[in-house]
């Protein structure tokens, strides 16, 4: 059974930085490799969706509102990844999740004070 958690959220202040982790389990170390990796955002009363994304081969594609201040990398030796946040917004706050394929983490809780 694949598991996702996602750690490092919390409260930051506008302007501020966090940088978020995904560790894995349950997935095989070629499966990981061979997966694009997705961090999602559900901003406070709006729909879910996807943000950045990184493929297999590391080609990285956000939605245009993070492009510039968001960075999602992946560690395949260790079966992680992340989501760097810098120059964060208020609208930036909510729940974000790591997804790989219909698996998803439990979310964890940005808050951005202005």
């Amino acid at each position: 059974q694949v598991q996702l958690v996602e750690s490092g959220g919390g409260l930051v202040q506008s302007g501020g930085s966090l940088r978020l982790s995904c560790a894995t389990s349950g997935i095989e170390r070629t499966e990981f490799e061979e997966s694009a990796l997705y961090w999602y955002h559900q901003p406070v009363g709006k729909p879910r969706g996807w943000i950045a994304l990184i493929s297999p081969g590391g080609v990285t594609t956000y939605v245009d509102s993070v492009e510039g201040r968001f960075t999602i990398s992946r560690v395949n030796h260790m079966q992680t990844f992340h989501l760097q946040m810098n120059d964060l917004k208020a609208d930036d706050t909510g729940v974000y999740w790591c997804v790989i394929g219909d698996n998803w983490g439990q979310g964890t809780q940005v808050t951005v004070s202005s």
